[in-house]
Formats: C-alpha cells, sequence, structure tokens
C-alpha cells in the first residue's frame, strides 16, 4: 500500500458504530486500519469499503485492546503498512 499524510486507527471497527467511523473516513480519503477482536468481521468490513472504492487503503488487524502484545502488534502492523 501506499503511504498517505491521513492514517486512522478505529477499533472495534468489525461493527456498529467503529464500522460507520472507518466508511466514513474512508470516503474522506484517509487510509484506515481495522481493529477489533474478531478478523472475520474485520474482513467482511475490508470487503465492502474495496467493493465500493478499489483505492480505498484498508487494514484489518485482529486486536484486543486490553492486551498490550496486541495493541502493540497493532501499531506495528500499521507502521509497517503505512510508514
Amino acid at each position: 500500500m501506499t503511504q498517505t499524510s491521513k492514517i486512522a486507527i478505529v477499533t472495534g471497527a468489525g461493527s456498529g458504530i467503529g464500522k460507520a467511523t472507518a466508511m466514513a473516513l474512508l470516503k474522506d480519503g484517509w487510509s484506515v486500519v481495522l481493529a477489533g477482536r474478531r478478523l472475520a468481521n474485520l474482513e467482511e468490513v475490508a470487503a465492502e469499503a474495496k467493493a465500493l472504492n478499489a483505492k480505498y487503503q484498508v487494514l484489518a488487524v485482529p486486536t484486543d485492546v486490553t492486551q498490550e502484545d496486541s495493541v502493540a502488534n497493532l501499531f506495528a502492523q500499521c507502521v509497517k503498512t503505512f510508514g
């Protein structure tokens, strides 16, 4: 993926308000890292976003925000992908 100046990490992005927030950010030109506990839900949101616009830059990272190592992995994947 290419680097962008606007990158957002959205927790709870697999459904509800988190999903809506992620989709709004994507539509506004942001690259979005989808974070949540269920990878399948995150992948569904990513696929839905890509179906709307193949140029959307979206990354799904399963994350449990109550676990320090999981959050560290989230940020590592974000940096690895978007710089």
